[in-house]
């Protein structure tokens, strides 16, 4: 009888092998695809974060030239471009990225802008 169990046990010790090795296999493949996911999410996240950055300053820099947009002098080396559009109406397009575009109403006798429309360019 002991010769037929030392077959068995042996056989029987591979397959549990085998079946350790395939769980440590799908374990180790799990934790890249954990490390992978881990690495996109703080990509996105510094993206998200470099974005907002980008569309606050943009954003500060159409508030800048709507302030001084009855001194038109003042904004020499702007960092917009301002056009008439008739009847004190005035767009203003950001020119760094994300674009940004704003359409001013400016009151002459109280100089006094009023924003009236508010929207990103695309290109």
């Amino acid at each position: 009888m002991s010769e037929h169990l030392l077959p068995v046990i042996c056989c029987e010790s591979i397959v549990i092998i085998a079946w350790v090795l395939s769980l440590l296999t799908l374990l180790s493949m799990l934790v890249i695809q954990l490390e992978r996911l881990a690495a996109l999410e703080v990509m996105s996240v510094n993206n998200y974060t470099q974005s907002q950055k980008e569309l606050i300053a943009a954003e500060q820099s159409l508030i800048e030239c709507e302030q001084h947009l009855s001194n038109i002098t003042v904004l020499a080396s702007t960092t917009c471009d301002i056009q008439s559009a008739g009847k004190n109406l005035w767009l203003i397009s950001s020119k760094s990225k994300p674009s940004l575009e704003i359409l001013i109403f400016l009151d002459e006798k109280n100089n006094i802008t009023t924003r009236l429309n508010w929207r990103q360019k695309f290109e």
